[in-house]
């Protein structure tokens, strides 16, 4: 681990020393492991009280992890898929809504590797490196489906400007950069572009009204953008990211169902914890003790069965995004890029599934498990499923089955989106 850098972070004070800069893989996962105890020891109050993590999120902040994938020209480590999905699953198995504030920090740092130019890399990831977060501004209401955007990026004289309403925006409370997605004009047409918008800016306004039954404490809000200028260097051409082959989409996606992984392998511990310390065991069973009645013995190998094969999914996908990272970064013929980043993406589809299903169905066989006292309301446990159902609707896994068979039996590569 390298020396503290001072800060340059919105809020901060010009040379204050602020975050340690993690220098590799293994300082990430160290400072993840830390972290971990933290974010669950007050999970379920948080998400009883809706109370957002404020303390946690600054201790992320603080351990140098929101700058591990920043490139090492500019000062980070830029470490790889693998070890940004492990961050995620270490901490989604402590808190999934905190974990998931993290995924659009990253996924968008990853925009600005792809399509930004020096001068906005340069500014955003020297924030970055001093303990700033960034978070989203996608998701709108309007129009025919949910990649329907309303909102535009206008050339406004040199610049940009920027008018309209962004929904769920995971993790805006707490964001220092937001990132808008919206279309801008291009010789073809209205394209995608991406905006980096400091968070201070005097036309942004974030409204802390996310109300939905499960991740009550990802920070999410809506966004409103009145009037906001935004100069040249900062609107990414996003679009053009799907013209080529990339894992951006994967890498996203990745992020997804390190995050479900995660809160699977939680779930279970903490339905193993509670049988063994609370559960009483049905008479029938004649034992004296739940944690000896042999059918919740045989339940738990099914449940650590399915956990299992999703974290080895999670660690196949993580493996095929590092191994397709590399194949782009070198000479090979374009055919054989579009492979790679086919594999990836279809091997990050099968983790999302798998993933997905594994945080739904243990966080309902919690309950089956551990018996009536997990009911009850001041326990909180029913939160480990409503956030699994909550974040597993977040891009439908149909989709991502229908192009794993597509690939399996046509050999037909996966669309280049950013939701595989």
């Amino acid at each position: 681990m390298s020396e503290t850098i001072t800060g340059t972070a919105p809020g901060t004070v010009p040379g204050t020393p602020l975050v340690p800069v993690l220098a590799h893989a293994d300082d990430a996962l160290r400072a993840a492991r830390s972290l971990a105890p933290l974010v669950a020891s007050g999970a379920a109050a948080r998400d009883r009280e809706r109370r957002l993590p404020h303390e946690e999120i600054h201790a992320v902040a603080r351990s140098g992890l929101l700058g591990v994938t920043v490139p090492r020209d500019l000062g980070g480590a830029a470490v790889g898929a693998a070890t940004v999905a492990e961050v995620l699953r270490l901490l989604g198995s402590a808190d999934l809504s905190l974990a998931q504030i993290l995924q659009p920090h990253f996924a968008f740092l990853n925009a600005l590797r792809l399509r930004g130019g020096p001068r906005a890399a340069h500014r955003v990831y020297a924030d970055v490196l001093a303990g700033s977060l960034v978070s989203n501004a996608q998701a709108e209401r309007s129009g025919t489906t949910a990649h329907t955007h309303a909102t535009r990026i206008e050339r406004d004289g040199p610049g940009y400007r920027i008018d309209g309403t962004k929904y769920y925006a995971t993790g805006s409370l707490f964001a220092d950069w937001i990132a808008v997605v919206a279309p801008a004009d291009t010789p073809a047409g209205p394209r995608p572009h991406l905006a980096f918008v400091p968070a201070g800016h005097p036309g942004v306004s974030v409204e802390d009204d996310w109300a939905g039954m499960g991740q009550r404490t990802t920070a999410s809000g809506t966004v409103r953008l009145t009037g906001v200028e935004v100069e040249p260097d900062l609107v990414l051409d996003q679009y053009r990211t799907f013209e080529e082959p990339t894992t951006y989409g994967a890498f996203a996606q990745l992020l997804h169902a390190a995050v479900d992984v995660g809160a699977a392998r939680g779930a279970l511990e903490e339905a193993a914890e509670f049988v063994r310390t609370k559960s009483r065991p049905w008479f029938e069973s004649g034992t004296d003790t739940a944690a000896e009645d042999p059918l919740l013995v045989h339940r738990f190998g099914e449940l650590e069965l399915l956990v299992r094969s999703a974290e080895a999914l999670l660690g196949t996908a993580s493996a095929k995004v590092e191994s397709a990272d590399a194949v782009l970064a070198g000479d090979t013929p374009r055919a054989g890029a579009e492979d790679a980043t086919a594999e990836a993406s279809v091997a990050v589809a099968a983790a999302k599934v798998v993933g997905g299903r594994a945080a739904v169905e243990v966080s309902s066989a919690l309950f089956e498990v551990a018996g009536t006292r997990a009911t009850a309301d001041d326990a909180n446990l029913h939160r480990h499923w409503r956030d699994a159902r909550t974040h597993t609707v977040h891009d439908p896994v149909r989709w991502k089955v229908q192009h794993i068979g597509a690939y399996s039996l046509n050999r037909q590569r996966p669309p280049r989106h950013g939701q595989i």
